[in-house]
């Protein structure tokens, strides 16, 4: 548990700047009873700040006064080889780095609203799994998960992936942070069949600088972390058909997304993480509305 003292720290800072929340996570009504106080945090409607206990205490409290929604929220991370992926421009920080400090957000997002979260890992053609539940206790659990990712092997199979979906039988919002370089894949099928059993998806595919503009230093040598080949070199000619290709890869993407009604945001790993957060969270209030 130590070891999330940085994811910790990263959350605070990053929900410090952020006003959304994941959805209306609870209801209101006759007949709901007064549950707990809670300790302000930044974020927090002011309409439920108990003024009357503020006057005695000198400090602000919530009222916790409503019912849990039956929505789990589940974060997918992809922690496959190829986000492994660093960021040319800032030191430190890679696919994987940013893929899980953005769910961990969301984790706390989801605690905070008294949602029951899970975590799914695909990484080393396997998928681990973190049932859900609620409560501070159930983030340590799920921030120690994604602090242990590392960024190893595929995708796993469809069928792997299947026999994995029976967390998926009441209603759902899913997170997923990739970089879907691979599409269609196994991850794909499985995002779009959630999709069909009626559940909320919402894709973040990550994208170094680099990769966006093919600004990758010349003469240099790569090779696919998941494929077995050889070393490919980028020349001024290699470059313009790896952004035409690049393009037209991502478009794919784009449009299998809005064919399947899924919310699908891309980012760059050099932007700051809670205006990707913001962005992410936005676009799935975006959709509703418009669906309205």
């Amino acid at each position: 548990m130590a070891q999330t003292r940085d994811l910790d720290l990263v959350i605070r800072h990053v929900l410090a700047g952020l006003g959304h929340g994941i959805h209306a996570g609870r209801e209101r009504g006759a007949g709901v009873e007064f549950s707990e106080y809670r300790a302000y945090a930044p974020g927090d409607e002011w309409r439920r700040v108990d003024w009357k206990l503020l006057a005695r205490a000198d400090r602000y409290f919530i009222r916790e006064a409503e019912r849990d929604s039956h929505v789990a929220v589940w974060l997918w991370l992809d922690a496959t080889a190829s986000m492994a992926e660093p960021s040319r421009e800032i030191n430190g920080i890679d696919k994987l780095w940013f893929a899980r400090t953005v769910l961990a957000c969301v984790a706390a997002i989801a605690q905070r609203q008294g949602d029951a979260f899970g975590l799914v890992v695909c990484s080393g053609d396997k998928v681990d799994f973190t049932p859900a539940a609620r409560g501070p206790r159930q983030l340590q659990r799920v921030l120690a998960q994604l602090n242990k990712a590392q960024p190893l092997g595929g995708l796993p199979t469809s069928e792997v992936l299947k026999a994995h979906l029976h967390f998926a039988r009441s209603p759902a919002v899913m997170f997923v942070a990739s970089d879907f370089l691979d599409w269609p894949s196994p991850l794909s099928e499985a995002l779009q069949r959630l999709r069909r059993m009626q559940h909320d998806v919402r894709l973040l595919t990550l994208r170094t600088q680099a990769e966006v503009d093919a600004s990758f230093r010349a003469g240099t040598a790569y090779r696919d972390p998941e494929r077995s080949g050889g070393l490919h070199r980028l020349s001024g000619a290699d470059r313009v058909s790896y952004r035409e290709q690049s393009r037209a890869h991502f478009d794919a993407v784009a449009q299998a997304c809005r064919q399947s009604d899924i919310v699908h945001t891309v980012a760059c790993i050099e932007q700051p993480v809670v205006e990707v957060l913001r962005g992410w969270l936005r676009a799935a209030g975006a959709r509703r509305a418009a669906s309205r």
